[in-house]
């Protein structure tokens, strides 16, 4: 325990010493949420500005396009002659899309035959394309249904309502109700929040070692048995990020008025494998590390892939074996597949026990990997 502790100390003194650990340690973990959450605080995309070719020019074109303009996610910033012409102010990025109605377009109506409109959207931005194709959707929809009940002059209104919508769907958003960005995928960005600056920062700190004293061990009594100086060294990170998972997880979400369903008690249960986890990984990859700007060369660009293969962003059914298989490698994984369940969803810390049972693995798998390149480390600096 003496020698823990005396390792504990040494690191303590060593992070908060160095300038650019606690930047990783710290204001990162400070920073990063509130920046990446107030970014996405608006959750919907809304009144996405497009442009309108009208060929037609009837009552019925013009009805339609208002209706279009009246939805939450389309306005209508400019009329143009021509389809060249919007295109122009699409290049522009005046416009986001563009909807052309033929001029045939009330003309098939009235003769009872399929009316077409043609929505050309920039790619570049797909919640601006969900949120136009949504509103073009609902509108035809709508207006279908009015030309359809029209022609039903001999029905009450409810027959009428009936005859055009015999099943009405009724749309529940389970666990996001409002469909907004923010909910969706800030509770995983804040699960890799912690595990990036705690890699970032263990990692740099190991960097400025070797660039200082050419390793990573000091010559020092205390530091004789591998094992001592992975505990020594989590006993202190442990404490420290229990404090920021604690604000990421917790005050973070309360300020942007994010979901918060599960107990505090039952998730800081769960983020305790999850840090540990984490240390150890961090511990271990800190041997990659053999300069103070090796971390950004290293390990800054997984923050995006990890994301990706977390099954967050894209449905595990959707990517391939082998990359779901390399994401179980990974702390964040099961840390955001569990956090999600339990934050977002409601889950116990019983029915995330299969991601839990992953986070004490992992814990035990790092450890051993740690204590072995620490091991190593030391017969090579005798």
């Amino acid at each position: 325990m003496r020698d823990i502790f005396y390792i504990f100390r040494k690191e303590f003194y060593d992070v908060f010493r160095e300038p650019g650990v606690r930047a990783f340690f710290i204001l990162l973990t400070l920073g990063y949420p509130i920046i990446y959450t107030y970014i996405y605080s608006n959750e919907v995309v809304r009144d996405v500005p497009v442009a309108v070719v009208d060929h037609s020019g009837t009552p019925l074109s013009r009805e339609f396009l208002q209706m279009w303009d009246a939805t939450a996610g389309a306005e209508v910033a400019v009329y143009c002659a021509s389809l060249e012409e919007a295109k122009v102010c699409m290049d522009r990025k005046e416009v986001y899309g563009i909807l052309e109605v033929p001029a045939d377009f009330s003309k098939n109506i009235n003769r009872g035959v399929q009316a077409h409109v043609a929505l050309y959207c920039n790619m570049g931005a797909l919640l601006n394309y969900k949120a136009l194709a949504q509103a073009a959707s609902d509108v035809s929809l709508a207006m279908g249904k009015e030309i359809q009940m029209k022609r039903l002059d001999y029905a009450s209104r409810i027959e009428q309502e009936i005859a055009v919508s015999p099943v009405k769907i009724a749309e529940v958003k389970l666990f996001n109700p409002q469909g907004g960005f923010t909910s969706f995928i800030m509770p995983a960005v804040l699960i890799l929040v912690i595990q990036q600056s705690l890699l970032l920062g263990v990692a740099t700190l190991a960097g400025i070692r070797r660039d200082r004293y050419g390793k990573m061990i000091p010559r020092n009594r205390h530091y004789r048995q591998a094992w001592k100086i992975v505990l020594g060294k989590a006993v202190l990170y442990l404490p420290v990020y229990l404090v920021m998972g604690y604000w990421v997880l917790f005050i973070v979400p309360r300020f942007f008025s994010l979901t918060q369903i599960a107990g505090k008690a039952e998730l800081m249960l769960f983020l305790f494998p999850f840090l540990l986890a984490c240390a150890f990984m961090a511990l271990a990859a800190s041997f990659l590390s053999k300069g103070r700007e090796y971390p950004f060369l290293l390990f800054v660009f997984t923050s995006v892939p990890l994301m990706f293969i977390s099954g967050i962003s894209w449905p595990k059914e959707g990517i391939a074996w082998y990359w779901v298989a390399f994401s179980k490698v990974f702390p964040s994984t099961h840390g955001i597949d569990g956090f999600v369940k339990m934050n977002n969803m409601g889950a116990t810390l019983k029915d995330v026990l299969p991601e839990y049972a992953s986070l004490w693995i992992l814990a035990v798998i790092y450890f051993v990997l740690a204590c072995f390149l620490y091991r190593r480390e030391m017969k090579f600096s005798v």
